[in-house]
C-alpha cells in the first residue's frame, strides 16, 4: 500500500521504529498499562487509510440481528475510544465480528454501506463444513474474502470432549496461550493483521462466535492504537452482551440434546472471561517480554505494517 509520496513512507518507518524500540505497548513488563505515543503516526496521510474521523463522529455502530457480535474496534459510537490526550481510537475503520454464514439480506446491505472492502474469515475449515454451526460467509457488495484459518474446535467437538465448567475453563485459558505459542496461530494472525494493514477501505475479520481469536487481533489493533488496559479488557469482555441471546438459545438446544450437565460444562466456552485474555497477555509476557515483542519477534511484523496499523487505529 502507498501512504503518501514515498517520502512520506520513509519517513513514517523511520517514526515507526525510533516509537516502537523506545519502549513496551500496552502490558509491558509487570502489565501495567503504558501506551506509547505514536504522534506523526497517526497524522498526516491517514485519511487515504480509513474513513472515520476525529473532528465528525460518525453514527452510533448499528447491531445486527443475524451477526450480533458485530461492532466497530475503534468504538460502537462518538469519537472511539479515548487513548488520552484528547485523541481517541479512529471508528469506521476496522471492524469485528462473528460469522457472516446467517447474514440476513437487510444487515449484508448494512455491512455494504460502511463501505467494507475486505473479510478476512479465520474459522478452522472443520468450523465452515460443520452443518450445524457453520456455513461459508455471505459476502457483502464490492468486498473481497480471504480465509486465513486458525484451528480453534467448533461446538459440536467441544460438547464431545468437556466433562465440566472447570475443564471448559482451562480449554479458554489453553486456546488464549496457544495464540502466543503455537506457531501456525502466530503466522495466521500475521496474515490477518498485515492485511489488515495493507487493505486500502474498511475491513472486518472475524472467527466463529467473534469472541476468542476476534478478540485477541481486536486487544493487539486497540493496543497498537494506544488503548489503556482498562479499555482493551472492557471492550474483550462486550462479547458476552452482544452475544447473551445467541447464548442462551445455544445453551437451550445443547440441554435439550443432551443434557443439563452438558449445557453447563459449555457454559464457560460459549462467553468470555478476563482470565483468558489475561492468560495469553501473561504467555506474551513470558515468551516476548511485551506486546511489541509479539508483534515483532513472534509475528514477525516489520514496523511499516506496525505504522501503518497505528496510522489506521489512531484518529
Amino acid at each position: 500500500m502507498r501512504i503518501g509520496s514515498s517520502r512520506m513512507l520513509v519517513r513514517t518507518a523511520s517514526s515507526a521504529t525510533t516509537v516502537l524500540l523506545a519502549g513496551g505497548l500496552l502490558f509491558a513488563g509487570t502489565g501495567a498499562a503504558t501506551a506509547l505515543d505514536f504522534g506523526s503516526l497517526a497524522t498526516g496521510s491517514s485519511g487515504s487509510l480509513g474513513t472515520g474521523s476525529s473532528s465528525t463522529p460518525i453514527d452510533p455502530t448499528d447491531r445486527l440481528a443475524s451477526i450480533a457480535n458485530f461492532r466497530d474496534v475503534g468504538g460502537n459510537e462518538g469519537h472511539g475510544y479515548a487513548i488520552g490526550f484528547g485523541q481517541h481510537l479512529k471508528r469506521g475503520v476496522v471492524y469485528r465480528a462473528n460469522a457472516l454464514s446467517s447474514a440476513t439480506d437487510a444487515d449484508l446491505q448494512t455491512l455494504t454501506d460502511l463501505g467494507l472492502i475486505s473479510v478476512l474469515d479465520m474459522r478452522g475449515q472443520s468450523e465452515i463444513d460443520n452443518p450445524f454451526v457453520g456455513g461459508p460467509d455471505k459476502i457483502p457488495a464490492g468486498a473481497d474474502y480471504s480465509h486465513i484459518p486458525i484451528e480453534f474446535g467448533d461446538l459440536v467437538q467441544l460438547a464431545q470432549t468437556i466433562q465440566s465448567p472447570e475443564q471448559g475453563r482451562q480449554y479458554m485459558v489453553d486456546a488464549n496461550r496457544s495464540f502466543v505459542t503455537d506457531p501456525l496461530k502466530r503466522a495466521a494472525f500475521k496474515q490477518v493483521l498485515t492485511d489488515i494493514a495493507d487493505a486500502p477501505g474498511p475491513a472486518v475479520f472475524h472467527c466463529s462466535a467473534g469472541k476468542d481469536r476476534t478478540g485477541w487481533v481486536a486487544a493487539l489493533l486497540q493496543q497498537i492504537g494506544g488503548a489503556s488496559a482498562d479499555t482493551v479488557m472492557a471492550d474483550y469482555l462486550l462479547s458476552n452482551d452482544y452475544l447473551a441471546g445467541v447464548n442462551a438459545r445455544t445453551l437451550a438446544q445443547i440441554s435439550g440434546a443432551l443434557g443439563e450437565q452438558a449445557a453447563l460444562n459449555l457454559t464457560p466456552v460459549l462467553g468470555v472471561d478476563a482470565s483468558y485474555l489475561e492468560a495469553g497477555l501473561a504467555q506474551i509476557r513470558a515468551d516476548y517480554g511485551n506486546v511489541l515483542g509479539y508483534l515483532t519477534d513472534g509475528l514477525g511484523l516489520d514496523t511499516g505494517t506496525l505504522a501503518k496499523l497505528a496510522i489506521k487505529m489512531r484518529a
